[in-house]
């Protein structure tokens, strides 16, 4: 069986919830304005690829790589990145929308997701060592025996990080954002 392999080829305002896209390697490839909603990514490999302005909102991403792979002003919604291939997984997310998403057990320590929304992710047991997680919403997202050594979170807002449960040596936060690292204690901050 012949693997089918796709090299810097850009795709533009293709509906993936149509025609599926072709299983294979897909390598220095460029999606502008497509819809992968809902759509079957599974045992797709994505090397230095970009995804500009695309909809993947609640893709099927299990055993999907993505290896420097870059997301600009994509709507996210419910992925579950747990179930995709983490083998030198590494996801740069720029002004993204990844609401409802999972990141259950995952290792970041290579990626960036900045400038985000992030309302109800789950990032428990991930480990997000030196990632950088500046200018994102947290409202309502999980962390729970997170790492999150040397994480920035300086410009992030709405996190609920209680200090006992992750591992946080090295975190950076800006000082407004200090009440979310209190909140589990109880204390009033006036």
């Amino acid at each position: 069986m012949s693997l089918n392999i796709t090299e810097d080829e850009v795709f533009e305002k293709q509906d993936f919830t149509v025609n599926r896209l072709p299983k294979g390697d897909y390598d220095y490839c460029r999606f502008i304005n497509c819809n992968f909603s809902e759509s079957f990514l599974s045992e797709i490999k994505f090397m230095e690829c970009e995804f500009i302005d695309c909809n993947l909102s609640s893709a099927n991403i299990t055993h999907t790589s993505f290896q420097d792979v870059e997301f600009k002003r994509c709507k996210m919604l419910g992925l579950h990145f747990e179930y995709c291939n983490t083998f030198a997984l590494e996801i740069k997310i720029d002004d993204c929308t990844l609401d409802h998403s999972s990141f259950y057990q995952v290792g970041l320590k290579t990626s960036s997701i900045v400038n985000s929304k992030c309302i109800h992710v789950d990032f428990t047991e991930a480990d997000l060592s030196g990632v950088n997680l500046e200018g994102c919403d947290f409202k309502g997202a999980t962390f729970q025996k997170t790492v999150l050594e040397h994480t920035d979170f300086r410009k992030s807002i709405n996190y609920r990080i209680h200090p006992e449960h992750n591992k946080m040596k090295g975190a950076k936060f800006a000082l407004e954002g200090v009440s979310g690292l209190l909140e589990a204690y109880q204390i009033k901050i006036e």
